[in-house]
């Protein structure tokens, strides 16, 4: 069956790109929780117009997140962590430990998939680099540092 996605679904495709996908999970699960619609005639030709209004949105919020960048260049945030005696954590740093001290910091409220960090498992303490993907056109470096608690 084909459908148009509303939303980014890991395994599936990306917001607006035209999948085929079993029945049963497109009328099931998909379309009932308003995360797509049937590749129908109609809907092929609204999806041009919700493609506009989601453009002309984006370029409207666009000095927002450039606004967001320079309020975050040149300042670390800090995230807390236990730790043994050989700097080693227990357990590791993720995206959404990012997110959360970007929120109680520096009052940022930012989508933990728009995080990418420099790597998969943050095990140890010191200060990173990681990446925000604000915008198509707007990334930003965001220094932070794991510090023991």
């Amino acid at each position: 069956m084909d459908i148009i996605l509303l939303k980014d679904l890991d395994k599936v495709g990306d917001k607006h790109e035209l999948v085929s996908v079993k029945p049963g999970y497109a009328r099931n699960y998909l379309i009932p929780q308003g995360l797509a619609l049937v590749a129908n005639d109609a809907n092929r030709a609204k999806l041009n117009e919700i493609k506009r209004k989601e453009e002309e949105e984006l370029a409207a919020r666009k000095a927002e997140f450039v606004e967001m960048a320079d309020n975050l260049k040149g300042k670390v945030l800090k995230i807390g962590a236990k730790a043994g005696t050989s700097g080693k954590i227990f357990g590791s740093v993720t995206n959404v430990q990012l997110a959360a001290a970007l929120k109680d910091q520096m009052g940022i409220e930012v989508d933990r998939r728009r995080v990418i960090l420099p790597e998969d498992d943050i095990k140890t303490l010191g200060a990173y680099v990681a990446e925000l993907k604000l915008h198509p056109e707007v990334d930003i470096k965001v220094n932070f540092e794991v510090v023991e608690e």
